[in-house]
């Protein structure tokens, strides 16, 4: 079981890691760099400056290294989604072992959950942000999406695999306990770049994301029932 699930999650996240990789060089990443044409281009009082007490500051290390345009940012973003997609394919494909797909289709309902769960359920409360954009403290925003995430896992889990309808309505409060809390926000919202850029960016962080995910559960669901995975299993 153990060599079934690691080939899966290695086959899985390397074709879903390419995909997320491509999708991102296309339509993410020129959007961040015209992002940061604004963040670079603003006066360094407007780059560092104090706001109210809960709002981030815009802070700029020139010395902090990061990724140049070009090879070395397609490089790094793509090892980055490789740990990520073999990261959920094992999660996958452990609950495979738990549940498994009866059908490869029925991976897409598995990539839809993961979908839900770790993009857009965080993402109405805490949208994805270009550089340049004001934001609340750090670890309280992660806090909020650990809980997020870990309320709609379970709060999905509850609705699709529980019997009694009272676990059912349950999960489903807690699907909205997280978005009733609210996320943490910063006292003024502003941003360096155009509001308009702002929300092509979210449209395009989430239908990447989508695809993503579709792509991660179909191909763990084909992977992980393949004649040679069940022998091996």
């Amino acid at each position: 079981m153990f060599i079934r699930i690691a080939r899966t999650a290695g086959f899985t996240g390397l074709l879903a890691a390419l995909l997320l990789t491509l999708l991102q060089s296309l339509w993410v990443t020129p959007l961040i760099l015209h992002a940061e044409t604004f963040e670079n281009s603003a006066p360094a009082a407007e780059q560092a400056h104090s706001h109210e007490p809960g709002v981030a500051e815009h802070q700029h290390d020139s010395e902090a290294w990061s990724p140049e345009d070009g090879w070395q940012r397609v490089l790094s973003t793509s090892g980055a989604n490789l740990v990520v997609a073999v990261g959920f394919a094992l999660m996958l494909a452990g609950l495979y072992s738990l549940r498994a797909p009866g059908r490869v289709r029925d991976g897409l309902l598995w990539g839809l959950a993961g979908f839900a769960t770790f993009s857009l359920a965080p993402s109405l409360g805490l949208p994805p942000e270009l550089p340049g954009t004001a934001a609340a403290d750090l670890a309280l925003r992660q806090y909020w999406w650990i809980g997020t995430a870990s309320a709609t896992a379970v709060g999905l889990a509850l609705f699709a695999f529980a019997r009694p309808w009272a676990l059912r309505i349950a999960g489903l409060l807690l699907l909205a306990v997280p978005h009733l809390i609210g996320a943490p926000q910063p006292e003024v919202h502003e941003s360096l770049a155009p509001a308009a850029l702002g929300q092509q960016f979210i449209l395009a962080s989430l239908v990447t994301n989508g695809l993503f995910w579709l792509a991660l559960g179909l191909a763990s669901a084909w992977f992980y029932r393949r004649p040679g995975s069940l022998q091996a299993a």
